[in-house]
């Protein structure tokens, strides 16, 4: 089954500092609500990344769950986000469903921005974790 949303906040952040790159949508305008915040960091990984298995990116969910290279497909058509994930982290994301669909309903500078760090934060870390569908 697939788990449907409107996400009306689409935003990203890039770091000044350098540390970390990320793209999140939000079911409320002020990013209450259920939430998906994809992040990964700006430097290559380090050998206690690595061994922790973070060398990758991460997804967080509302109520703070979190998974490292997660998404297994990230779709981006219009303004409609697909996502399968790694059924092993459902449970760590508090999650039900490994499938999910977010209609975007935010500004389309917003979503633009949100399309172009998406790429980035997927694309980052180890290969194998880098989803095997990505079009964003």
């Amino acid at each position: 089954m697939t788990f449907r949303f409107t996400a009306r906040a689409a935003g990203a952040e890039i770091d000044p500092e350098g540390y970390f790159t990320e793209a999140g949508l939000a079911e409320g305008e002020d990013g209450s609500g259920f939430i998906l915040l994809f992040m990964a960091g700006e430097a290559e990984p380090d050998d206690q990344e690595i061994a922790l298995g973070m060398d990758t990116h991460c997804l967080v969910t509302a109520g703070q769950g979190t998974a490292y290279g997660c998404v297994r497909e990230a779709v981006l058509e219009g303004n409609v986000l697909r996502v399968v994930l790694d059924p092993e982290s459902l449970e760590s994301l508090g999650l039900e469903d490994g499938e999910m669909e977010a209609v975007i309903e935010a500004p389309a500078e917003d979503v633009a921005l949100f399309r172009e760090v998406l790429a980035q934060v997927l694309a980052y870390g180890r290969a194998d974790a880098v989803p095997a569908r990505l079009a964003v």
